[in-house]
Protein backbone atom coordinates (compact mmCIF):
# COMPACT_ATOMS: atom_id res chain seq x y z
CA UNK A 1 0.00 0.00 0.00
CA UNK A 2 2.74 2.43 0.90
CA UNK A 3 4.67 1.51 -2.22
CA UNK A 4 1.75 2.28 -4.52
CA UNK A 5 0.87 5.51 -2.68
CA UNK A 6 4.45 6.68 -2.79
CA UNK A 7 4.65 6.00 -6.49
CA UNK A 8 1.43 7.92 -7.17
CA UNK A 9 2.44 10.89 -5.02
CA UNK A 10 5.90 10.98 -6.57
CA UNK A 11 4.40 11.00 -10.04
CA UNK A 12 2.01 13.82 -9.21
CA UNK A 13 4.65 15.93 -7.47
CA UNK A 14 7.19 15.53 -10.25
CA UNK A 15 4.63 16.82 -12.74
CA UNK A 16 4.33 16.22 -16.47
CA UNK A 17 4.65 18.30 -19.58
CA UNK A 18 2.37 18.13 -22.57
CA UNK A 19 3.17 18.31 -26.25
CA UNK A 20 3.27 21.97 -27.50
CA UNK A 21 0.63 22.87 -30.07
CA UNK A 22 1.49 24.17 -33.51
CA UNK A 23 2.65 27.76 -33.19
CA UNK A 24 2.75 27.68 -29.38
CA UNK A 25 6.53 28.07 -29.09
CA UNK A 26 6.54 30.80 -31.76
CA UNK A 27 3.85 32.74 -29.88
CA UNK A 28 5.73 32.38 -26.59
CA UNK A 29 8.94 33.58 -28.26
CA UNK A 30 7.09 36.60 -29.68
CA UNK A 31 5.70 37.52 -26.25
CA UNK A 32 9.17 37.17 -24.71
CA UNK A 33 10.77 39.33 -27.40
CA UNK A 34 8.23 42.12 -27.03
CA UNK A 35 8.52 41.83 -23.24
CA UNK A 36 12.27 42.38 -23.53
CA UNK A 37 11.67 45.42 -25.71
CA UNK A 38 9.27 46.83 -23.14
CA UNK A 39 11.78 46.14 -20.38
CA UNK A 40 14.51 47.97 -22.30
CA UNK A 41 12.31 51.02 -22.77
CA UNK A 42 11.28 50.92 -19.11
CA UNK A 43 14.95 50.97 -18.09
CA UNK A 44 14.91 54.70 -18.84
CA UNK A 45 12.21 55.39 -16.27
CA UNK A 46 8.55 54.67 -15.65
CA UNK A 47 7.28 57.24 -18.10
CA UNK A 48 7.72 60.95 -18.65
CA UNK A 49 9.48 61.63 -15.36
CA UNK A 50 12.80 62.24 -17.17
CA UNK A 51 11.34 64.72 -19.68
CA UNK A 52 12.65 68.26 -19.57
CA UNK A 53 12.01 71.52 -21.37
CA UNK A 54 14.72 70.51 -23.89
CA UNK A 55 13.12 67.14 -24.72
CA UNK A 56 12.16 66.58 -28.35
CA UNK A 57 9.28 64.76 -29.98
CA UNK A 58 11.15 61.43 -30.01
CA UNK A 59 11.67 61.72 -26.25
CA UNK A 60 7.94 62.16 -25.70
CA UNK A 61 7.14 59.19 -27.95
CA UNK A 62 9.66 57.01 -26.10
CA UNK A 63 8.17 58.07 -22.76
CA UNK A 64 4.69 57.06 -23.95
CA UNK A 65 5.96 53.65 -25.04
CA UNK A 66 7.26 52.87 -21.57
CA UNK A 67 4.76 54.77 -19.46
CA UNK A 68 1.35 54.60 -21.14
CA UNK A 69 -0.82 52.15 -19.13
CA UNK A 70 -2.94 51.27 -22.16
CA UNK A 71 0.16 49.91 -23.93
CA UNK A 72 1.06 47.70 -20.97
CA UNK A 73 -2.55 46.56 -20.55
CA UNK A 74 -2.73 45.49 -24.20
CA UNK A 75 0.61 43.67 -23.90
CA UNK A 76 -0.44 41.65 -20.87
CA UNK A 77 -3.81 40.85 -22.45
CA UNK A 78 -1.92 39.42 -25.42
CA UNK A 79 0.51 37.53 -23.16
CA UNK A 80 -2.42 36.02 -21.23
CA UNK A 81 -3.96 34.56 -24.40
CA UNK A 82 -0.61 33.05 -25.39
CA UNK A 83 -0.43 31.30 -22.01
CA UNK A 84 -3.95 30.00 -22.57
CA UNK A 85 -2.69 28.02 -25.59
CA UNK A 86 -0.80 25.78 -23.16
CA UNK A 87 -3.87 25.48 -20.95
CA UNK A 88 -6.22 24.51 -23.79
CA UNK A 89 -3.94 21.91 -25.41
CA UNK A 90 -3.20 20.19 -22.06
CA UNK A 91 -4.97 17.09 -20.80
CA UNK A 92 -7.32 17.44 -17.81
CA UNK A 93 -5.78 16.85 -14.40
CA UNK A 94 -5.90 13.23 -13.22
CA UNK A 95 -8.27 12.34 -10.40
CA UNK A 96 -6.94 10.51 -7.35
CA UNK A 97 -9.75 8.44 -5.81
CA UNK A 98 -10.15 6.62 -2.55
CA UNK A 99 -12.89 4.39 -1.23
CA UNK A 100 -13.40 1.85 1.55
CA UNK A 101 -15.77 -1.01 2.13
CA UNK A 102 -17.02 -1.07 5.74
CA UNK A 103 -19.06 -3.77 7.41
CA UNK A 104 -18.38 -3.48 11.18
CA UNK A 105 -14.72 -3.64 10.23
CA UNK A 106 -12.77 -2.51 7.19
CA UNK A 107 -13.33 -4.93 4.35
CA UNK A 108 -11.44 -3.16 1.55
CA UNK A 109 -9.26 -0.08 1.03
CA UNK A 110 -9.15 1.00 -2.62
CA UNK A 111 -7.05 3.98 -3.75
CA UNK A 112 -7.20 4.70 -7.46
CA UNK A 113 -6.25 7.02 -10.27
CA UNK A 114 -8.63 8.19 -13.01
CA UNK A 115 -7.83 10.16 -16.14
CA UNK A 116 -10.07 11.85 -18.74
CA UNK A 117 -8.94 11.84 -22.36
CA UNK A 118 -10.71 14.20 -24.77
CA UNK A 119 -11.53 12.65 -28.13
CA UNK A 120 -8.99 12.76 -30.97
CA UNK A 121 -8.40 16.26 -32.31
CA UNK A 122 -10.21 18.12 -29.54
CA UNK A 123 -7.17 19.47 -27.70
CA UNK A 124 -5.55 20.61 -30.93
CA UNK A 125 -8.77 22.34 -32.01
CA UNK A 126 -9.05 24.16 -28.67
CA UNK A 127 -5.45 25.31 -28.91
CA UNK A 128 -5.98 26.51 -32.49
CA UNK A 129 -8.88 28.72 -31.40
CA UNK A 130 -6.84 30.37 -28.65
CA UNK A 131 -3.79 30.69 -30.88
CA UNK A 132 -5.86 32.65 -33.42
CA UNK A 133 -7.21 34.78 -30.56
CA UNK A 134 -3.65 35.51 -29.43
CA UNK A 135 -2.79 36.82 -32.90
CA UNK A 136 -5.78 39.16 -32.74
CA UNK A 137 -4.61 40.30 -29.29
CA UNK A 138 -1.14 41.06 -30.65
CA UNK A 139 -2.60 43.37 -33.25
CA UNK A 140 -4.72 44.93 -30.53
CA UNK A 141 -1.47 45.61 -28.69
CA UNK A 142 -0.04 47.11 -31.87
CA UNK A 143 -3.07 49.38 -32.18
CA UNK A 144 -2.57 50.51 -28.58
CA UNK A 145 1.06 51.43 -29.36
CA UNK A 146 0.03 53.39 -32.46
CA UNK A 147 -2.82 55.14 -30.63
CA UNK A 148 -0.45 56.14 -27.82
CA UNK A 149 1.97 57.61 -30.37
CA UNK A 150 -0.87 59.50 -32.07
CA UNK A 151 -2.07 60.93 -28.75
CA UNK A 152 1.46 62.21 -28.08
CA UNK A 153 1.76 63.79 -31.52
CA UNK A 154 -1.68 65.33 -31.31
CA UNK A 155 -1.01 66.98 -27.94
CA UNK A 156 2.55 67.93 -28.93
CA UNK A 157 1.60 69.66 -32.18
CA UNK A 158 -1.40 71.39 -30.66
CA UNK A 159 0.93 72.82 -28.02
CA UNK A 160 3.50 73.75 -30.62
CA UNK A 161 1.06 75.69 -32.78
CA UNK A 162 -0.50 77.29 -29.73
CA UNK A 163 2.93 78.79 -29.12
CA UNK A 164 2.99 80.02 -32.71
CA UNK A 165 -0.46 81.61 -32.27
CA UNK A 166 0.69 83.20 -29.03
CA UNK A 167 3.85 84.57 -30.68
CA UNK A 168 1.92 86.06 -33.61
CA UNK A 169 -0.73 87.58 -31.36
CA UNK A 170 1.91 89.19 -29.16
CA UNK A 171 3.66 90.58 -32.22
CA UNK A 172 0.34 91.98 -33.38
CA UNK A 173 -0.23 93.52 -29.95
CA UNK A 174 3.12 95.27 -30.25
CA UNK A 175 2.22 96.53 -33.74
CA UNK A 176 -1.12 97.88 -32.51
CA UNK A 177 0.80 99.64 -29.74
CA UNK A 178 2.89 101.32 -32.44
CA UNK A 179 -0.29 102.28 -34.27
CA UNK A 180 -1.57 103.89 -31.08
CA UNK A 181 1.59 105.99 -30.88
CA UNK A 182 1.11 107.02 -34.50
CA UNK A 183 -2.53 107.95 -33.80
CA UNK A 184 -1.42 109.98 -30.78
CA UNK A 185 1.12 111.83 -32.88
CA UNK A 186 -1.46 112.47 -35.59
CA UNK A 187 -3.94 113.67 -32.99
CA UNK A 188 -1.38 115.95 -31.41
CA UNK A 189 -0.71 117.43 -34.85
CA UNK A 190 -4.42 118.05 -35.31
CA UNK A 191 -4.69 115.72 -38.29
CA UNK A 192 -7.07 113.21 -36.65
CA UNK A 193 -9.47 113.18 -33.75
CA UNK A 194 -9.08 111.43 -30.39
CA UNK A 195 -11.35 108.72 -31.73
CA UNK A 196 -8.39 107.11 -33.56
CA UNK A 197 -6.45 106.85 -30.31
CA UNK A 198 -9.43 105.31 -28.57
CA UNK A 199 -9.88 102.79 -31.39
CA UNK A 200 -6.23 101.78 -31.06
CA UNK A 201 -6.61 101.37 -27.29
CA UNK A 202 -9.76 99.28 -27.75
CA UNK A 203 -7.87 97.03 -30.17
CA UNK A 204 -4.99 96.76 -27.69
CA UNK A 205 -7.36 95.73 -24.90
CA UNK A 206 -9.02 93.13 -27.12
CA UNK A 207 -5.73 91.61 -28.28
CA UNK A 208 -4.26 91.76 -24.76
CA UNK A 209 -7.18 89.67 -23.47
CA UNK A 210 -6.68 87.20 -26.34
CA UNK A 211 -2.99 86.87 -25.40
CA UNK A 212 -3.97 86.09 -21.80
CA UNK A 213 -6.52 83.49 -22.95
CA UNK A 214 -4.01 81.81 -25.24
CA UNK A 215 -1.36 81.72 -22.53
CA UNK A 216 -3.87 80.21 -20.11
CA UNK A 217 -4.86 77.54 -22.66
CA UNK A 218 -1.37 76.04 -22.33
CA UNK A 219 -2.47 74.29 -19.15
CA UNK A 220 -5.02 71.87 -20.68
CA UNK A 221 -2.65 71.11 -23.57
CA UNK A 222 0.23 70.39 -21.18
CA UNK A 223 -2.15 68.19 -19.19
CA UNK A 224 -3.08 66.30 -22.38
CA UNK A 225 0.61 65.81 -23.22
CA UNK A 226 1.27 64.65 -19.66
CA UNK A 227 -1.53 62.09 -19.89
CA UNK A 228 -0.34 60.94 -23.33
CA UNK A 229 3.09 59.97 -21.96
CA UNK A 230 1.46 58.05 -19.11
CA UNK A 231 1.91 60.40 -16.16
CA UNK A 232 -0.86 60.46 -13.58
CA UNK A 233 -2.42 63.32 -11.62
CA UNK A 234 -0.02 62.77 -8.71
CA UNK A 235 3.08 63.07 -10.92
CA UNK A 236 4.91 66.32 -11.49
CA UNK A 237 3.63 68.49 -14.32
CA UNK A 238 5.59 68.64 -17.57
CA UNK A 239 7.71 71.68 -18.29
CA UNK A 240 6.76 73.75 -21.33
CA UNK A 241 9.06 72.68 -24.19
CA UNK A 242 11.56 75.34 -25.22
CA UNK A 243 11.90 73.84 -28.70
CA UNK A 244 9.62 71.91 -31.02
CA UNK A 245 10.58 69.37 -33.67
CA UNK A 246 9.12 69.02 -37.11
CA UNK A 247 7.58 65.73 -38.12
CA UNK A 248 9.10 63.54 -40.80
CA UNK A 249 8.13 64.10 -44.41
CA UNK A 250 4.92 62.21 -45.19
CA UNK A 251 4.94 59.23 -47.51
CA UNK A 252 3.23 59.31 -50.88
CA UNK A 253 -0.53 58.53 -50.94
CA UNK A 254 0.00 55.39 -53.02
CA UNK A 255 2.58 54.12 -50.52
CA UNK A 256 0.34 54.85 -47.55
CA UNK A 257 -2.58 53.09 -49.23
CA UNK A 258 -0.54 49.97 -50.04
CA UNK A 259 0.94 49.83 -46.53
CA UNK A 260 -2.50 50.25 -44.96
CA UNK A 261 -3.97 47.36 -46.94
CA UNK A 262 -0.98 45.13 -46.14
CA UNK A 263 -0.36 45.84 -42.46
CA UNK A 264 -3.18 47.83 -40.92
CA UNK A 265 -3.50 46.45 -37.38
CA UNK A 266 -7.26 46.73 -37.55
CA UNK A 267 -7.49 44.61 -40.70
CA UNK A 268 -4.99 42.09 -39.40
CA UNK A 269 -6.87 41.81 -36.12
CA UNK A 270 -10.08 41.20 -38.07
CA UNK A 271 -8.31 38.58 -40.18
CA UNK A 272 -7.10 36.85 -37.03
CA UNK A 273 -10.66 36.88 -35.67
CA UNK A 274 -11.83 35.27 -38.90
CA UNK A 275 -9.17 32.59 -38.49
CA UNK A 276 -10.33 32.13 -34.92
CA UNK A 277 -13.89 31.62 -36.14
CA UNK A 278 -12.72 29.05 -38.68
CA UNK A 279 -10.84 27.21 -35.94
CA UNK A 280 -14.03 27.39 -33.89
CA UNK A 281 -15.86 25.47 -36.63
CA UNK A 282 -13.29 22.70 -36.43
CA UNK A 283 -13.68 22.67 -32.65
CA UNK A 284 -17.46 22.49 -32.92
CA UNK A 285 -17.20 19.50 -35.26
CA UNK A 286 -15.21 17.60 -32.66
CA UNK A 287 -18.30 17.52 -30.42
CA UNK A 288 -19.33 14.49 -32.48
CA UNK A 289 -16.25 12.66 -31.16
CA UNK A 290 -16.64 10.86 -27.79
CA UNK A 291 -14.38 11.49 -24.80
CA UNK A 292 -12.81 8.71 -22.78
CA UNK A 293 -12.16 8.01 -19.10
CA UNK A 294 -9.81 5.34 -17.87
CA UNK A 295 -8.18 4.44 -14.61
CA UNK A 296 -7.40 1.78 -12.10
CA UNK A 297 -8.19 1.04 -8.48
CA UNK A 298 -6.31 -1.31 -6.19
CA UNK A 299 -7.61 -3.10 -3.12
CA UNK A 300 -4.55 -2.81 -0.89
CA UNK A 301 -6.25 -4.22 2.20
CA UNK A 302 -6.15 -7.81 1.09
CA UNK A 303 -3.22 -9.93 0.08
CA UNK A 304 -2.43 -10.22 -2.70
CA UNK A 305 -3.56 -6.82 -4.04
CA UNK A 306 -6.69 -6.83 -6.16
CA UNK A 307 -6.65 -4.45 -9.17
CA UNK A 308 -9.81 -3.10 -10.79
CA UNK A 309 -9.36 -1.38 -14.18
CA UNK A 310 -12.11 1.11 -15.07
CA UNK A 311 -13.04 2.75 -18.35
CA UNK A 312 -15.80 4.98 -19.67
CA UNK A 313 -16.80 6.78 -22.83
CA UNK A 314 -19.19 9.65 -23.47
CA UNK A 315 -21.97 9.12 -25.96
CA UNK A 316 -22.61 12.21 -28.13
CA UNK A 317 -26.23 11.33 -28.79
CA UNK A 318 -27.85 14.76 -28.94
CA UNK A 319 -27.53 15.43 -32.66
CA UNK A 320 -29.59 18.60 -32.54
CA UNK A 321 -27.20 20.03 -29.94
CA UNK A 322 -24.16 19.09 -32.05
CA UNK A 323 -25.71 20.57 -35.17
CA UNK A 324 -26.56 23.78 -33.29
CA UNK A 325 -22.97 24.14 -32.07
CA UNK A 326 -21.64 23.71 -35.60
CA UNK A 327 -24.18 26.18 -37.00
CA UNK A 328 -23.29 28.70 -34.27
CA UNK A 329 -19.60 28.37 -35.16
CA UNK A 330 -20.37 28.84 -38.85
CA UNK A 331 -22.48 31.90 -38.06
CA UNK A 332 -19.61 33.34 -36.02
CA UNK A 333 -17.35 32.84 -39.03
CA UNK A 334 -19.82 34.63 -41.32
CA UNK A 335 -20.06 37.49 -38.81
CA UNK A 336 -16.25 37.72 -38.63
CA UNK A 337 -16.01 37.75 -42.44
CA UNK A 338 -18.61 40.50 -42.62
CA UNK A 339 -16.76 42.55 -39.99
CA UNK A 340 -13.54 42.15 -41.98
CA UNK A 341 -15.27 43.39 -45.14
CA UNK A 342 -16.75 46.29 -43.20
CA UNK A 343 -13.33 47.12 -41.74
CA UNK A 344 -11.81 47.17 -45.23
CA UNK A 345 -14.53 49.55 -46.38
CA UNK A 346 -14.11 51.73 -43.28
CA UNK A 347 -10.35 51.82 -43.82
CA UNK A 348 -10.80 52.97 -47.43
CA UNK A 349 -13.23 55.67 -46.30
CA UNK A 350 -10.94 56.80 -43.49
CA UNK A 351 -7.97 56.92 -45.86
CA UNK A 352 -9.93 59.07 -48.32
CA UNK A 353 -11.10 61.36 -45.51
CA UNK A 354 -7.67 61.74 -43.90
CA UNK A 355 -5.94 62.21 -47.24
CA UNK A 356 -8.48 64.85 -48.25
CA UNK A 357 -7.82 66.67 -44.97
CA UNK A 358 -4.09 66.45 -45.67
CA UNK A 359 -4.42 67.83 -49.22
CA UNK A 360 -6.78 70.55 -48.04
CA UNK A 361 -4.26 71.63 -45.40
CA UNK A 362 -1.47 71.66 -48.00
CA UNK A 363 -3.55 73.86 -50.32
CA UNK A 364 -4.60 76.21 -47.52
CA UNK A 365 -1.06 76.55 -46.23
CA UNK A 366 0.23 77.36 -49.70
CA UNK A 367 -2.55 79.88 -50.21
CA UNK A 368 -1.82 81.75 -46.98
CA UNK A 369 1.98 81.60 -47.03
CA UNK A 370 2.57 82.18 -50.75
CA UNK A 371 -0.23 84.55 -51.65
CA UNK A 372 -2.43 86.03 -48.94
CA UNK A 373 0.11 86.84 -46.21
CA UNK A 374 2.58 88.59 -48.56
CA UNK A 375 -0.28 90.67 -49.98
CA UNK A 376 -1.61 91.42 -46.51
CA UNK A 377 1.87 92.63 -45.46
CA UNK A 378 1.89 94.99 -48.45
CA UNK A 379 -1.62 96.12 -47.59
CA UNK A 380 -0.57 97.00 -44.03
CA UNK A 381 2.45 98.93 -45.29
CA UNK A 382 0.31 100.85 -47.81
CA UNK A 383 -2.37 101.54 -45.20
CA UNK A 384 0.20 102.84 -42.72
CA UNK A 385 1.72 105.17 -45.31
CA UNK A 386 -1.73 106.32 -46.40
CA UNK A 387 -2.76 107.01 -42.80
CA UNK A 388 0.37 109.07 -42.16
CA UNK A 389 -0.37 111.00 -45.34
CA UNK A 390 -3.98 111.55 -44.30
CA UNK A 391 -5.30 109.58 -47.28
CA UNK A 392 -7.16 106.84 -45.34
CA UNK A 393 -8.79 106.71 -41.95
CA UNK A 394 -7.66 104.72 -38.92
CA UNK A 395 -10.44 102.16 -39.36
CA UNK A 396 -8.94 100.99 -42.67
CA UNK A 397 -5.49 100.78 -41.07
CA UNK A 398 -6.76 98.60 -38.21
CA UNK A 399 -8.76 96.49 -40.65
CA UNK A 400 -5.62 95.81 -42.70
CA UNK A 401 -3.76 94.81 -39.53
CA UNK A 402 -6.59 92.51 -38.47
CA UNK A 403 -6.64 90.87 -41.89
CA UNK A 404 -2.91 90.19 -41.70
CA UNK A 405 -3.24 88.59 -38.27
CA UNK A 406 -6.19 86.50 -39.40
CA UNK A 407 -4.23 85.13 -42.36
CA UNK A 408 -1.22 84.38 -40.17
CA UNK A 409 -3.35 82.53 -37.60
CA UNK A 410 -5.14 80.57 -40.30
CA UNK A 411 -1.77 79.55 -41.72
CA UNK A 412 -0.81 78.26 -38.26
CA UNK A 413 -4.06 76.30 -38.11
CA UNK A 414 -3.38 74.86 -41.59
CA UNK A 415 0.05 73.66 -40.40
CA UNK A 416 -1.61 72.02 -37.38
CA UNK A 417 -4.19 70.25 -39.56
CA UNK A 418 -1.37 69.15 -41.88
CA UNK A 419 0.56 67.60 -39.00
CA UNK A 420 -2.50 65.90 -37.51
CA UNK A 421 -3.61 64.49 -40.88
CA UNK A 422 -0.10 63.24 -41.59
CA UNK A 423 0.11 61.58 -38.16
CA UNK A 424 -3.29 59.95 -38.59
CA UNK A 425 -2.39 58.63 -42.04
CA UNK A 426 0.87 57.08 -40.89
CA UNK A 427 -0.19 55.83 -37.45
CA UNK A 428 -3.92 55.15 -37.43
CA UNK A 429 -4.48 54.26 -41.09
CA UNK A 430 -1.24 52.72 -42.36
CA UNK A 431 -0.06 51.40 -38.99
CA UNK A 432 3.54 52.59 -39.38
CA UNK A 433 5.03 52.52 -35.86
CA UNK A 434 7.39 55.24 -34.60
CA UNK A 435 11.07 54.49 -34.11
CA UNK A 436 11.72 52.50 -30.95
CA UNK A 437 8.18 51.15 -30.64
CA UNK A 438 8.16 47.89 -28.61
CA UNK A 439 6.83 45.80 -31.49
CA UNK A 440 8.17 42.80 -33.33
CA UNK A 441 10.56 43.81 -36.12
CA UNK A 442 9.14 43.67 -39.64
CA UNK A 443 5.81 42.86 -38.07
CA UNK A 444 4.15 42.17 -41.41
CA UNK A 445 6.32 39.01 -41.71
CA UNK A 446 7.42 38.00 -38.25
CA UNK A 447 4.36 38.51 -36.08
CA UNK A 448 2.35 35.39 -35.26
CA UNK A 449 0.21 35.93 -38.35
CA UNK A 450 0.73 32.72 -40.29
Amino acid sequence: MLGLGSAVVAGLVSGCRGVPADGEREAQAAVAEVGERLARTEAGGRGGEDLTADSGLDDYLAAAMRGQPRVRAAYFAWAATVDRITVERSLPDPLLTFQMDLREVVQAVMPGLMMDFPGPGKLGARAAVVEAESRARYFGFQQAVLAAAFDVKQAYFRLRFLEDRLRLTRENLALVGELEQIARAQNAAGRVTLQDVLRAQIEEDRIGTEVANLADSRNPLLAALKAAVGLGPADLDLALPTRFDDSASPRSPAEVRSIALARSPRLRAMTAELNQAEAGIQLARTTRVPDFTTGIEADVYGSPYLYRPRAGVTLPLWRDKIAAEIRAAQNRKEAAAARLSAAEIDLAVEFADRYYAYREAVRNLGLFEDQLIPKALQSVAVARAGYLAGQIDFFNLIDAQRTLLDFQLRAVDARLQLELASAALSLLVAGIPPDGAPLLPESDRQTPDA
